[in-house]
């Protein structure tokens, strides 16, 4: 189909197409297609195919739930294979990382114990009984220079594993594929919005990406006040 002149962009078609799992030959149903300019939203059925109602130049938006959006630009009559990623090989190489470091720590805990505190200088009060415990041990514990460094070493350690676990979800790899911020926006982005530890406990990829996506239209919004 040939079109001419601007009234080709005015013209209404059936945009059609299929999606498919990149790498793979898995059609992907269930995805939500949207038309960005009309709001119309379509599922793809059980063969990954789906249509639509668009115009020339108008973009459609693809998402599922653990897989990454995409946007297609209609730009003629033809169908349209779109290959979605999973979402999860986005978090390889912070998950890969979170572990090193991790094991870093993991490492300096058992030294402490190696060292000879083994309750990191919060010892049991069962420690003060003579006949099952060990009174000597429990004000090692309370008052020995190692454990002392053990007791502080856990605050640490407990506060890098919440920051490791936030980081996985909220980090610059992700935050990058679904805004446009950079530089000091970005960074300032990072501190507004960094999640608690607690939100992220439950959370999958898909969580973490509509949070940044909702966090992102809030600082957008204040961007512009």
């Amino acid at each position: 189909m040939i079109f001419d002149t601007n009234s080709a962009y005015a013209q209404d078609l059936l945009a059609k197409g299929v999606i498919i799992e990149k790498g793979t030959n898995i059609r992907i149903a269930l995805c939500v297609v949207t038309n960005r300019r009309t709001k119309q939203a379509v599922g793809s059925n059980d063969l990954g195919m789906y249509q639509i109602k668009a115009k020339l130049g108008d973009t459609l938006f693809i998402e599922k739930r653990n897989f990454v959006d995409q946007q297609i630009v209609v730009r003629d009559d033809k169908d349209v294979i779109a290959y979605l990623i999973r979402a999860s090989t986005t978090l390889e190489e912070v998950t890969i990382k979170g572990k090193t470091k991790k094991e870093d720590l993991d490492e300096i805990r058992r030294e402490f114990k190696r060292q000879g505190s083994f309750y990191e200088g919060k010892p049991p009060l069962i420690l003060l009984n003579p006949f099952s415990g060990s009174p000597l041990t429990f004000f090692y514990e309370l008052f020995g220079k190692t454990p002392a460094k053990a007791r502080r070493f856990k605050k640490y350690y407990d506060n890098e594993i919440k920051s490791m676990q936030v980081d996985l979800f909220f980090n610059k790899t992700l935050i990058n594929k679904y805004t446009n911020f950079e530089g000091k926006n970005l960074d300032k982005f990072m501190l507004d919005y960094y999640p608690k530890s607690e939100m992220v406990k439950n959370w999958n990829n898909y969580d973490a990406v509509n949070y940044i996506k909702v966090s992102a239209k809030k600082y957008t919004d204040t961007l512009k006040n």
